[in-house]
């Protein structure tokens, strides 16, 4: 199952740079391979300063080897190894009208001394962060979702709607990070459920994600916008760099493996700002988006 699951997310990968580089049209991603110490390794593909991405990264790796103690700890297994695979990818547009996107499709085993498989999951998702709300977008990225989780079954969408609504939440600022999306993990074989359909359903998000988000993309990217929004833009982005940094179970396991630096950080945007006791004006569009962050909806 790795292997066919490797060997996806590296078409997967070309797939969706390509028809970013295409949307873009000025900037072209930059490939970066690294190898990690302890065993496996990795394809970083950045781009940066383009007409309609200002930084994003589309970051395939597969690491193995013995599992830290920290994540034995978390796990709650002893002297484990592990092999872990997958797609992760952020994009931040320039233009604030466009939303800022995050998606992650990954694979997990985990091996006693003798090499057997003790434990194997799939997990991922796809969510969108928008800087100004178009309901009409947020609409068509969950219809995009569920028509991807009802292809499998029926009950998916909303329960991993609502679990993406749980998990991306700002606690300490009591908001979400944004409109959501899906957040699936732990996805592991039983009765009614085979590796195999988890395989066949994590492949389906996984090929619905440019459906999801371009045809947003080309419809905010030449729209106008003020200085004033663009500040907008950038206060909250601090707010996903908070999330990332403080709570994003990701960006742990990626540190706690010895996981590449550049690479883990690669989802933070370029241009941030941070303003003491920062409140939208009463009324305004920005404090619109702040209502629905503040309290989840249903799109679809």
């Amino acid at each position: 199952m790795k292997d066919k699951f490797y060997s996806y997310i590296l078409q997967l990968q070309d797939t969706i740079t390509d028809k970013l580089e295409e949307v873009d049209g000025l900037a072209k991603f930059q490939q970066d391979l690294w190898n990690r110490p302890e065993g496996g390794g990795g394809r970083t593909r950045v781009i940066e300063n383009g007409a309609v991405f200002e930084k994003g990264g589309v970051n395939i790796s597969a690491v193995h080897g013995a599992l830290p103690q920290s994540m034995q700890n978390y796990f709650g297994v002893k002297d484990a190894d592990f092999f872990a695979c997958g797609l992760s990818l952020v994009i931040h547009p320039k233009n604030p009208m466009v939303p800022t996107i995050h998606a992650n499709w990954r694979y997990f085993e985990m091996y006693d001394k003798e090499g057997n498989i003790v434990d194997q999951w799939f997990g991922g998702g796809q969510d969108l962060t928008p800087y100004y709300l178009f309901e009409e977008d947020a609409k068509h990225f969950h219809f995009v979702c569920k028509t991807a989780c009802d292809a499998h079954n029926p009950e998916f969408y909303q329960n991993y709607k609502k679990r993406c609504d749980e998990y991306f939440w700002n606690s300490h600022r009591d908001e979400a990070r944004g409109l959501g999306g899906l957040f699936f993990d732990y996805c592991k074989a039983t009765e009614s459920t085979s590796m195999e359909d988890w395989y066949n359903f994590v492949t389906e998000v996984g090929n619905s994600f440019l459906e999801a988000y371009i045809p947003i993309v080309l419809k905010r990217k030449e729209l106008p916008y003020s200085q004033k929004q663009r500040d907008w833009q950038e206060i909250r982005r601090g707010r996903y760099v908070e999330f990332n940094l403080v709570h994003d179970k990701g960006t742990l396991f990626g540190l706690k493996t010895n996981g590449r630096i550049e690479s883990i950080l690669m989802s933070l945007p370029p241009h941030v700002q941070w303003h003491y006791n920062h409140h939208p004006e009463e009324g305004s569009d920005e404090e619109k988006l702040i209502q629905v962050l503040q309290q989840p909806k249903d799109w679809v």
